[in-house]
């Protein structure tokens, strides 16, 4: 049994065959709604992930690969640009959302007052949220404005699971050390999922075992 089984089975969730898994991120994927105030969010449905990250994190290219798809999510060539909430239907099941980028270049360490006041508006009160992707580029490791989103994720009660991008990048033993000091961050949140996934879109690695556990949270 895999660490990301035994760990689901320890917190009571559902195990997905990899043929569900196959099914569902192999079918259709679409756009349905954009916000970028926090009174224009759409009305609870299915399910949601979100994808949260620092700016030019790869969140885009997570999303893209995850579907199979090229330009599902926009991959921007100017950090920072995004700016609204976005909502995507995955099968009928699951709601992914991509959520704007943080932290962008010439950024104080703390949040931008803005991004905080309309992204913990959606995850302080969105019921049908169940868990958030925080994305950590591997070459650039944990940064103070990551914490801050820790922070912010532990006042909000959201569970979310730490995902590194961009592992294609580095050496073998420099990927163990990122994820080291990752997995060091995150035990000292009380908000964080006990399992690390370790990914690379370019690579299309540690995809499968992503799938699986955002599987698990899709509606049956």
């Amino acid at each position: 049994m895999s660490e990301e089984d035994e760990h689901a089975q320890s917190l009571n969730e559902r195990k997905v065959d990899p043929e569900e898994v196959r099914k569902l991120f192999a079918g259709e994927c679409t756009f349905f709604w954009g916000a970028s105030r926090k009174d224009g969010l759409p009305p609870p449905g299915l399910p949601e992930t979100a994808f949260a990250g620092r700016s030019n994190v790869g969140k885009s290219s997570l999303i893209n690969a995850l579907t199979g798809r090229k330009a599902l999510a926009r991959v921007s060539q100017t950090p920072g640009r995004t700016r609204e909430i976005n909502f995507f239907n995955l099968g009928g099941r699951l709601t992914l959302v991509d959520l704007p980028g943080y932290g962008y270049a010439k950024a104080s360490k703390e949040l931008a007052a803005e991004w905080q006041d309309m992204i913990f508006a959606y995850l302080r009160g969105r019921p049908t949220l169940k868990r958030v992707v925080l994305l950590i580029d591997a070459r650039r490791g944990v940064m103070p404005v990551d914490h801050a989103v820790m922070d912010l994720l532990d006042r909000a009660a959201v569970s979310y699971c730490p995902v590194l991008t961009k592992t294609d990048t580095l050496a073998p033993y420099e990927r163990d050390s990122a994820r080291a000091e990752v997995e060091a961050a995150t035990r000292k949140h009380v908000a964080a999922y006990p399992v690390l996934f370790a990914t690379s879109s370019l690579k299309a690695s540690g995809l499968d075992s992503l799938k699986a556990h955002l599987a698990a949270l899709a509606a049956p």
